[in-house]
């Protein structure tokens, strides 16, 4: 690909085609084509491995893959073996399939520390259903939400406090209150200041830090000692940080925790888990008030819970965690020596755990900017590097990370020309990307 002349004529066509059918031009905001440079954003025509190729015959090197849900690589042979086994027998029935049982049995011998399991599609019917839970549980309305992370649901309980909360009413709103990560005393005084009105803590046990000594043990006995519930949000920690969650790596129990992401290697299945007394208000055994937990035509499609299980034997027997932040460490290095030998290695910053790296982009004032994130990224697609992370998937090899690394050491030779004339603008080529979450498009 010549970085000069880099184009991709039928994906711009494509983009077309996708917002004039579907608000935003996809599925999900995280892939929209504001989130890549002008003209620059690929249409998917397929992917094997670690690689994707576009409409326009490009290949790249992707990360990131499903927004972190591929994390064993597009069409996994063991993946997809399952799945067609499964397929040929029928996918959803008018009563549960033995696959349920099979499945749930799998998954809490994989996370032992949750007793009860239930699957749905999509994280944020989990997340939600975990809220429901809780405040049906302590007889709550509030939700405290841990504000330094960045997404738990669609729902309007999380939405309602991002810059996109058009259409969700102010009293809504009211009822979601924040709490600092790493921080006891802060969270404290929160649940102080809203004595028996605060249903459940709901958090990433861990994002782009580990979590401080003692906090998840402290968090979790500040959080009964309030009565409240504590849950974990484990859509991204599930089996990257280890086959059981960050709750299995760090040794804290929540009293709920959710997984998806990589839970189906790109299949639709997600989990919401946790303690047999609460988990079980959503079920038939007992003689407290119903809860409407979860209850979804497709949640327990057969096939999806055969990759479910597939996955879950894949990481197990082949140690998939254990590479995974081999990769991403090796990843890491080459593009911190990269960014410092072109005289960037303070602008361009990787960050996070080995197998959840994203990379911040600083100006020469040593902000965050989203003009030298467009400049990034342009240089990376014309060197087949589809990276809006550098979140691997194990199917990545050797030489896909030194490929990365030089690609990166080209883009960072430009970031040095940029820096140095103090302006980005002529290497932009357009208009910068964009956040997801700002209330005007």
């Amino acid at each position: 690909m010549d970085n000069e002349e880099f184009s991709l004529p039928r994906s711009r066509a494509a983009n077309e085609r996708l917002h004039a059918m579907i608000p935003g031009g996809a599925h999900t905001y995280a892939k929209g084509d504001d989130q890549y440079p002008e003209n620059l954003a690929p249409v998917i025509s397929h992917g094997r491995g670690a690689h994707v190729w576009d409409v326009d015959g490009n290949r790249y090197i992707e990360y990131g893959s499903g927004l972190r849900s591929v994390s064993l690589g597009h069409a996994h042979p063991r993946v997809t073996e399952a799945v067609r086994k499964e397929i040929d027998r029928g996918s959803n029935f008018v009563r549960p399939s033995i696959v349920e049982a099979d499945a749930a049995e799998r998954f809490l011998a994989t996370v032992p520390t949750a007793e009860m399991v239930k699957f749905a599609k999509n994280g944020s019917d989990a997340t939600t259903a975990a809220v429901r839970l809780a405040r049906a549980v302590t007889g709550r309305q509030r939700v405290a939400i841990c504000g330094d992370h960045p997404f738990f649901s669609v729902d309007d309980w999380f939405i309602g406090t991002t810059p996109m909360s058009a259409g969700i009413p102010e009293s809504t709103n009211a009822l979601t209150v924040a709490f600092p990560y790493g921080d006891l005393a802060a969270t404290d005084d929160l649940l102080t200041r809203y004595r028996d009105e605060v249903a459940c803590l709901i958090l990433e046990p861990a994002a782009h830090a580990e979590p401080p000594p003692g906090y998840l043990a402290g968090l979790r006995e500040l959080a009964h000692r309030h009565g409240c519930v504590l849950v974990f949000d484990e859509m991204i920690t599930g089996f990257r940080w280890s086959e059981a969650g960050a709750q299995g790596l760090y040794g804290v129990t929540p009293d709920l925790s959710t997984f998806g992401k990589a839970l189906g290697n790109g299949f639709a299945v997600s989990a919401l888990a946790g303690r047999r007394e609460v988990m079980e208000r959503g079920g038939l055994r007992h003689a407290e008030e119903r809860v409407f937990l979860l209850s979804t035509t497709h949640g327990a499609e057969t096939h999806s819970l055969a990759a479910a299980m597939a996955v879950q034997t894949v990481y197990v027997e082949e140690g998939i965690t254990a590479r995974l932040h081999a990769l991403g460490e090796q990843l890491a290095a080459g593009v911190r020596d990269a960014a410092a030998s072109m005289g960037v290695g303070d602008h361009v910053v990787v960050r996070g755990r080995a197998s959840n790296l994203v990379f911040a982009t600083l100006d020469g004032n040593g902000q965050p900017s989203q003009e030298y994130r467009t400049l990034f990224l342009r240089r990376l697609l014309a060197g087949g590097v589809l990276a809006p992370s550098f979140v691997v998937s194990s199917a990545l090899d050797d030489a896909d990370i030194e490929r990365t690394v030089d690609v990166v050491a080209q883009a960072c030779a430009v970031y040095r020309k940029a820096l140095d004339a103090g302006d980005p603008t002529p290497w932009l080529a357009g208009r910068p990307v964009k956040p997801v979450f700002r209330p005007l498009a």
